[in-house]
């Protein structure tokens, strides 16, 4: 059978596992919890502070004494704490688009893309975090799936082991309220795989002395179809971060090889440092800038000196009735310079959301291709439910 086949079936059988139990917990943090979606995100899936840090203790309230005494079932086991209710949620976005390059300059992008999530506590200590996605009518299957130890024996670390975004503790692509990506992070060099959107590995956390440190140990080769790792090399990211009132700077390294065959391997390497400032309560900056290096990224076997990849973006957000309102509007500008000029990218768009409810979010975009010298534009719904 082919890989769609295989997964229509999967998808399938997860929908009719929580057609019953699911249809009461969905959203299921918000049901779960019986509070407004507001109290995680400003709007979703952008997530505030708060969201910030329920995530990061891996779908928990700080104090476990307020934890709902029904969301487990009672087996008379200490050891067992399975859900009551199976936490199953669904996103599904879709856009009416305009593009002036395109063969078909009008389109009708719905579903563009559809998830269904599934996340929470296995355990005081242990949780879980999964979605599968079909976008663009193509079946993509498991992105993020990830298992999560929060106080790793006992100490101050917490862990993620799965399948995660090696750039997930610097600006989450998942979270951000615009079409346009940020694509310092998507960018891959000549037939090297490795770039900082998708991979496989262990990522370990913990705070000393104030600053934020996070050890990403990963394949290195992305996510491809029908294997895990293709080499011995394992690559290393580091990150750290530090708030300042308002501001949160943070610096990121990366280093590791991929075997390209036939004896030839690529070091590849990023450095560069990121900010985000909270403007009061109307706005909010986002700053990236990363340095790529490869060595042999075309796996020719002829090393001289490294081919350089720089960018990074600059995102705004503008609350017109803070953070709790209605509005957002939204700024993102790209550019990627590479001496592969396949690599190089410039982008720019704006976009206007409008939330018709807390979980259903109207996106208005306008961009600019600067790259390529294309207009494009789009207006359709974000939904979770």
């Amino acid at each position: 059978m082919t890989r769609d086949k295989l997964l229509w079936p999967a998808l399938l059988i997860a929908l009719w596992m929580g057609s019953e139990s699911a249809a009461l917990a969905i959203p299921a943090f918000a049901n779960k919890y019986e509070v407004s979606c507001s109290a995680c995100h400003a709007p979703a899936p952008r997530l505030r502070e708060s969201g910030r840090e329920f995530a990061a203790r891996g779908f928990r309230l700080a104090d476990p004494e307020q934890e709902p005494p029904d969301a487990t079932r009672d087996f008379g086991d200490p050891l067992l704490a399975l859900p009551r209710d199976f936490p199953l949620s669904v996103r599904i976005d879709g856009f009416a688009a305009w593009d002036d390059s395109a063969a078909a300059e009008t389109d009708t992008e719905f579903p563009y893309v559809f998830k269904i999530i599934s996340g929470g506590p296995l355990s005081p200590k242990i949780s879980y975090y999964l979605y599968f996605i079909v976008e663009q009518g193509e079946v993509e299957g498991l992105e993020d799936a990830y298992l999560q130890f929060n106080s790793l024996f006992g100490s101050k670390i917490d862990m993620v082991f799965g399948q995660f975004q090696v750039s997930d503790p610097l600006f989450k692509r998942e979270l951000r309220l615009e079409r346009l990506d940020y694509e310092i992070y998507r960018t891959r060099v000549g037939l090297a795989r490795a770039n900082l959107t998708y991979d496989r590995g262990v990522a370990l956390g913990t705070a000393l002395g104030g600053v934020d440190v996070v050890l990403e140990v990963v394949n290195g080769n992305g996510i491809p179809e029908g294997e895990f790792d293709n080499d011995n090399h394992k690559n290393l990211a580091l990150r750290l971060a530090r708030e300042f009132g308002r501001v949160r700077l943070g610096l990121f390294g990366y280093a590791g090889k991929e075997d390209g065959g036939n004896d030839r391997t690529n070091a590849v390497s990023y450095f560069g440092p990121d900010l985000s400032a909270r403007l009061g309560s109307r706005g909010e900056l986002n700053l990236q800038y990363l340095e790529r290096r490869d060595d042999d990224p075309f796996f020719t076997g002829r090393r001289g000196s490294d081919l350089v990849t720089e960018g990074g973006f600059a995102e705004a957000h503008f609350f017109p009735q803070g953070e709790n309102g209605r509005w957002v509007v939204s700024a993102l500008y790209n550019r990627v310079r590479s001496d592969d000029p396949a690599a190089r990218r410039e982008s720019a768009a704006l976009t206007l959301n409008r939330l018709l409810a807390r979980n259903i979010r109207l996106v208005a975009e306008v961009g600019r291709d600067l790259e390529e010298d294309r207009n494009q534009a789009s207006i359709g719904v974000s939904a979770a439910f």
